[in-house]
Protein backbone atom coordinates (compact mmCIF):
# COMPACT_ATOMS: atom_id res chain seq x y z
CA UNK A 1 0.00 0.00 0.00
CA UNK A 2 1.30 3.43 -0.85
CA UNK A 3 0.68 6.73 0.88
CA UNK A 4 -0.84 8.03 -2.37
CA UNK A 5 -3.34 5.14 -2.52
CA UNK A 6 -4.33 5.74 1.09
CA UNK A 7 -4.69 9.50 0.62
CA UNK A 8 -6.74 9.07 -2.57
CA UNK A 9 -9.08 6.66 -0.78
CA UNK A 10 -9.37 9.01 2.20
CA UNK A 11 -10.31 11.84 -0.16
CA UNK A 12 -12.89 9.64 -1.92
CA UNK A 13 -14.66 8.68 1.32
CA UNK A 14 -14.35 12.07 3.01
CA UNK A 15 -11.94 10.93 5.74
CA UNK A 16 -10.36 14.21 6.80
CA UNK A 17 -7.89 13.09 9.47
CA UNK A 18 -4.34 14.35 9.02
CA UNK A 19 -2.95 10.86 9.70
CA UNK A 20 -4.38 9.75 6.32
CA UNK A 21 -2.23 12.33 4.51
CA UNK A 22 0.70 13.46 6.63
CA UNK A 23 3.38 10.97 7.74
CA UNK A 24 4.37 13.22 10.66
CA UNK A 25 0.78 13.34 11.94
CA UNK A 26 0.54 9.55 11.65
CA UNK A 27 3.87 9.12 13.44
CA UNK A 28 2.65 11.38 16.26
CA UNK A 29 -0.14 8.82 16.73
CA UNK A 30 2.33 5.92 16.80
CA UNK A 31 2.10 4.71 13.20
CA UNK A 32 5.11 4.15 10.93
CA UNK A 33 3.52 6.08 8.04
CA UNK A 34 0.13 7.37 6.89
CA UNK A 35 -2.70 5.17 8.14
CA UNK A 36 -5.63 4.04 6.01
CA UNK A 37 -9.26 4.77 6.91
CA UNK A 38 -10.93 1.65 8.35
CA UNK A 39 -12.91 0.94 5.16
CA UNK A 40 -9.77 0.93 2.97
CA UNK A 41 -9.67 -2.87 3.34
CA UNK A 42 -12.73 -3.12 1.06
CA UNK A 43 -10.49 -2.13 -1.86
CA UNK A 44 -8.47 -5.28 -1.44
CA UNK A 45 -11.35 -7.55 -0.45
CA UNK A 46 -13.31 -6.67 -3.59
CA UNK A 47 -10.34 -7.67 -5.74
CA UNK A 48 -10.46 -11.11 -4.12
CA UNK A 49 -14.25 -11.37 -4.49
CA UNK A 50 -13.96 -10.39 -8.17
CA UNK A 51 -11.96 -13.56 -8.79
CA UNK A 52 -14.91 -15.60 -7.52
CA UNK A 53 -17.52 -13.70 -9.51
CA UNK A 54 -15.44 -13.90 -12.70
CA UNK A 55 -14.66 -17.62 -12.35
CA UNK A 56 -16.74 -19.49 -14.97
CA UNK A 57 -17.01 -22.50 -12.63
CA UNK A 58 -18.84 -20.34 -10.07
CA UNK A 59 -21.67 -19.80 -12.57
CA UNK A 60 -22.35 -16.25 -11.35
CA UNK A 61 -23.91 -13.81 -13.82
CA UNK A 62 -22.29 -10.50 -12.81
CA UNK A 63 -25.21 -8.53 -14.25
CA UNK A 64 -27.38 -10.09 -11.51
CA UNK A 65 -25.01 -9.42 -8.59
CA UNK A 66 -26.03 -7.03 -5.82
CA UNK A 67 -23.91 -6.24 -2.78
CA UNK A 68 -25.69 -7.40 0.38
CA UNK A 69 -23.63 -6.48 3.42
CA UNK A 70 -20.06 -5.92 4.58
CA UNK A 71 -18.31 -6.20 7.92
CA UNK A 72 -14.79 -5.60 9.17
CA UNK A 73 -12.70 -6.95 12.03
CA UNK A 74 -9.52 -4.92 12.26
CA UNK A 75 -6.59 -6.71 13.87
CA UNK A 76 -4.34 -3.73 13.23
CA UNK A 77 -4.47 -0.62 11.03
CA UNK A 78 -3.28 -0.66 7.42
CA UNK A 79 -0.37 1.73 6.92
CA UNK A 80 1.60 2.88 3.90
CA UNK A 81 4.33 0.39 3.09
CA UNK A 82 2.26 -2.67 4.00
CA UNK A 83 2.54 -5.58 1.57
CA UNK A 84 -0.80 -7.32 2.02
CA UNK A 85 -2.17 -10.62 0.76
CA UNK A 86 -5.86 -11.47 0.60
CA UNK A 87 -7.21 -15.00 0.95
CA UNK A 88 -10.84 -15.53 -0.07
CA UNK A 89 -13.06 -18.06 1.70
CA UNK A 90 -16.59 -18.92 0.60
CA UNK A 91 -18.30 -19.57 3.93
CA UNK A 92 -21.87 -20.33 2.82
CA UNK A 93 -23.96 -20.58 -0.32
CA UNK A 94 -27.72 -20.64 0.10
CA UNK A 95 -30.96 -19.67 -1.60
CA UNK A 96 -33.45 -17.20 -0.16
CA UNK A 97 -36.57 -16.01 -1.94
CA UNK A 98 -35.33 -17.27 -5.29
CA UNK A 99 -32.01 -15.45 -4.97
CA UNK A 100 -28.55 -16.90 -4.40
CA UNK A 101 -26.72 -15.69 -1.29
CA UNK A 102 -22.95 -16.15 -1.12
CA UNK A 103 -21.23 -15.28 2.16
CA UNK A 104 -17.51 -14.64 1.78
CA UNK A 105 -14.64 -13.87 4.11
CA UNK A 106 -11.36 -12.30 3.04
CA UNK A 107 -8.41 -12.58 5.40
CA UNK A 108 -5.87 -9.81 4.80
CA UNK A 109 -2.40 -10.61 6.10
CA UNK A 110 0.92 -8.77 6.05
CA UNK A 111 4.24 -9.97 4.64
CA UNK A 112 5.01 -11.81 7.90
CA UNK A 113 1.65 -13.62 7.82
CA UNK A 114 0.16 -11.51 10.60
CA UNK A 115 -3.58 -10.84 10.59
CA UNK A 116 -4.46 -7.30 9.47
CA UNK A 117 -8.19 -7.26 8.64
CA UNK A 118 -10.98 -9.79 8.19
CA UNK A 119 -13.65 -8.63 5.75
CA UNK A 120 -16.98 -10.47 5.61
CA UNK A 121 -19.43 -9.87 2.80
CA UNK A 122 -22.65 -11.17 1.34
CA UNK A 123 -23.14 -11.20 -2.41
CA UNK A 124 -26.72 -11.55 -3.63
CA UNK A 125 -27.24 -13.09 -7.06
CA UNK A 126 -30.73 -12.04 -8.12
CA UNK A 127 -33.02 -14.77 -9.38
CA UNK A 128 -34.66 -14.84 -12.79
CA UNK A 129 -38.08 -13.51 -11.83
Amino acid sequence: MTADQITAFADAVGATGAAHRDPAAAQDLGYADVVAPPTFAVRLAQQCEAQLVQDPQAGIDFSRVVHGQEGFVHHRPIVAGDALTGTLHVDTIREAGGHGMVATRVELTDAQGGAVTTVTSTIVVRGEG
